[in-house]
């Protein structure tokens, strides 16, 4: 069964934030993700998903000077303790929240640094990530993200995902799909879902060009949920999107792709 979590960065957010968790419930959803929860207490947070029954999904560990373009430092050679210490933040959010699952945005590649450094320096932070996160009962999580939306993003593709995990040795990191970004990169979709599902534990949606709702692009959505359904994904699926008109006028594709 299909299980649809409002993306609280990228939808409702003609509201501010603290007031998208009850427009979502209104809307319908049960479950929450969001980029970064660090601007606020935890228990504010906390506060409102209890309010509004939810369950937080997924958020993601610091990913460096957002503001400023950084899209994650943990292929940063020179940015090792301070990865360290946001995993020890997103760990504290985590506990308040309850989430069970965290996203690592690994980066783009600095300048001046070998590929070969920046792997090295990214297998060892996803194990220390990892480790720490599996005591806490946590999965650690990384996502391919297009290069189009993020030039010299490190992590680019679904193959690439899944050899990087086997190059941590660990079995606490597992793929965060999202069908937008790979849509972009490499296409192969479904073949690409059944044949990785058992290291997905999380999708998103997005439609392409334009990164709107499902249907107003060239995915066919319809089919890949049923794809999902049949392959038993028990998952959440987040929604990543951009509203074209406004988020609840939008909303309708849910019950076009019988959702």
């Amino acid at each position: 069964m299909t299980k649809l979590a409002a993306n609280l960065t990228m939808l409702f957010n003609e509201l501010a934030f603290l007031e998208r968790f009850e427009a979502a419930a209104r809307a319908g959803f049960r479950g929450v993700e969001f980029l970064f929860p660090y601007a606020f207490h935890a228990d504010q947070i906390a506060d409102k998903l209890n309010l509004y029954q939810l369950d937080l999904v997924l958020h993601n560990l610091p990913a460096g000077k957002w503001e400023a373009g950084e899209r994650g430092i943990a292929c940063h050679p020179d940015r090792v303790g301070e990865f360290q210490d946001g995993v020890g933040d997103a760990l504290r959010y985590a506990k308040v929240l309850g989430v069970k699952q965290l996203n690592c945005l690994v980066g783009i590649q600095p300048k001046n640094i070998s590929r070969e450094l920046a792997q090295q320096t990214l297998v060892d932070n996803l194990k220390f990530a990892a480790d720490k996160l599996k005591a806490a009962g946590i999965r650690l999580l990384v996502e391919p993200i297009n290069t189009y939306d993020i030039p010299g993003f490190f992590l680019s593709g679904t193959r690439q995902a899944v050899e990087l995990i086997k190059a941590t040795g660990s079995d606490n990191i597992f793929v965060q799909y999202d069908i937008y970004h790979m849509q972009r990169m490499e296409g192969e979709l479904a073949n690409t879902l059944r044949a990785n599902l058992p290291l997905i534990r999380h999708v998103q949606l997005a439609d392409n060009p334009g990164r709107f709702e499902p249907g107003t692009g060239e995915i066919n959505y319809r089919y890949l949920f049923k794809l999902l359904d049949e392959l038993k994904y028990d998952g959440w699926i987040g929604c990543e999107y951009k509203p074209q008109n406004g988020t609840v006028e939008g909303l309708g594709w849910r019950a076009a792709h019988g959702l």
